[in-house]
């Protein structure tokens, strides 16, 4: 299946229904009087997030969404039936803008959460709500009003503990092939993943953390040099960075300077992003030159405050102290959100619902 992540749509909800101008002509029942009925509201456009769904896809050639429209009122004091709602399925993690004002509508970043991203019209108001002591055969009815119309911006980001990230042929992709069932294409070319990778690891029995292979960043990654910007919105979830480093010297990179090149490209994309946790794994250890180089950069990035742990993504050397490196950072870091907000509880935001009626 082919990965979007990106889509742009118009939603418009129905159309409500028009008001009706009736009157009751029954036998034995004289001025009988205004018996036309309301009509019914417009239908509106409702995403909803489903978690078995990994790609914006299906939106890609359904841009534009309508809601059914209201029905007409009716004679008899009859009201229009309303309009059915449009519910569109998303991958859990869809974040909703509006493209005219750039307001941020929605984030459906769990399974079943909904937003009404196009509320239907409301019904006219059919010749019954006219009557007066001064006016007992109104012929005043109202029509029903449009629905809302809204261009949008949808964007998918993927919903991961752990972000994985580094330049091309790191070895973010082996990394993934050896510690989860994910299999991404690997190559010894560069920007071999061209689509992120989601993958599960099993820390132990009934312990897992997700981990995300986010396509290889290089110098001007933040104003959209090589696959630019474009994935850099899958990290902004995730709780800790694992930041690889090749350190193979017939790579020709200097893995001190690479470290620097991509947390600036981060600070310059998203601050937030650079300020969040990292592991550094140095790569390709099973190399005898790679082993030789290691003291050097482990001190250096120690000296930093970073935790920096050797190990080879295509032997599997050093990837069990990894993973528990990793399981124990992302408890603490769950340990740490907990108590803050225990200790100052945030006022609680919600996807818009639905509203009936």
């Amino acid at each position: 299946m082919k990965f979007i992540d990106e889509v742009e749509i118009l939603a418009i909800g129905g159309a409500g229904g028009n008001g009706c101008l009736a009157f009751r002509r029954e036998k034995y029942v004289p001025r009988g009087g205004p018996s036309g009925g309301d009509g019914g509201r417009g239908g509106h456009v409702v995403l909803r997030a489903d978690r078995s769904l990994t790609t914006l896809l299906d939106l890609k050639y359904r841009p534009r969404l309508v809601a059914g429209r209201g029905e007409h009122g009716r004679g008899s004091d009859q009201y229009g039936r309303g309009g059915d709602d449009l519910v569109v399925r998303v991958p859990v993690g869809t974040v909703v803008h509006d493209r005219d004002t750039q307001e941020l509508l929605a984030d459906l970043d769990r399974h079943g959460a909904e937003a009404v991203i196009a509320r239907g019209g409301k019904g006219g108001l059919g010749n019954i709500h006219f009557k007066t002591s001064t006016n007992q055969a109104p012929r005043h009815t109202t029509p029903g009003e449009p629905g809302e119309e809204r261009n949008l911006r949808l964007e998918l980001r993927l919903l991961a503990d752990v972000g994985v990230l580094g330049f091309p042929n790191a070895g973010k992709s082996s990394l993934i092939a050896r510690i989860s069932a994910a299999r991404p294409k690997i190559g010894d070319y560069p920007f071999t993943t061209l689509v992120p990778q989601l993958g599960v690891v099993r820390v132990d029995e009934g312990s897992t953390f997700v981990v995300a292979d986010v396509p290889g960043l290089i110098e001007g990654a933040h104003a959209g040099t090589g696959l630019g910007t474009r994935f850099l919105r899958h990290l902004s979830r995730t709780a800790l960075l694992l930041h690889m480093l090749d350190l193979s010297p017939d790579s020709g990179r200097d893995p001190l300077h690479d470290f620097g090149v991509i947390n600036r490209e981060l600070a310059l994309a998203d601050p937030a992003l650079a300020a969040k946790p990292q592991i550094v794994a140095a790569n390709k250890l099973d190399l005898a030159e790679a082993r030789e180089r290691f003291p050097e950069l482990e001190a250096a990035l120690a000296a930093e405050g970073h935790t920096v742990l050797g190990i080879s993504a295509a032997t599997g050397d050093g990837l069990p102290a990894l993973i528990a490196a990793v399981a124990r950072a992302l408890n603490e870091l769950r340990r740490g959100a907990t108590t803050a907000a225990t200790a100052d509880p945030a006022p609680a935001t919600a996807a818009e619902g639905r509203e009936h009626g």
